[in-house]
């Protein structure tokens, strides 16, 4: 069962999300916008994991939201993270 949507904005080859309870916005659509991101969470009960800061501003402005998390690294290059 899918618990977690992993943003574009994040690696998709991670170990970490590379397991049945995650499912990456490429896998999805990679065109997608904000808005279809967060209705898809919604309806499938779906935590978003995000470095973008629009889903954390976001949950303050709409009832009910789905969960977000909010991965702030800063400028940190992605190969960075990775490791």
């Amino acid at each position: 069962m899918k618990k977690f949507l992993v943003d574009v904005n994040l690696p998709y080859y991670f170990s970490l999300w590379n397991h049945d309870e995650y499912v990456h916005q490429m896998d999805l659509g990679d065109d997608w916008d904000d808005e279809r991101i967060w209705n898809y969470a919604k309806a499938n009960n779906l935590t978003i994991i995000s470095k973008d800061s629009d889903f954390s501003t976001r949950i303050m402005f709409r009832e009910p939201p789905p969960k977000v998390i909010h991965i702030r690294i800063g400028n940190l290059k992605m190969n960075d993270f990775l490791m």
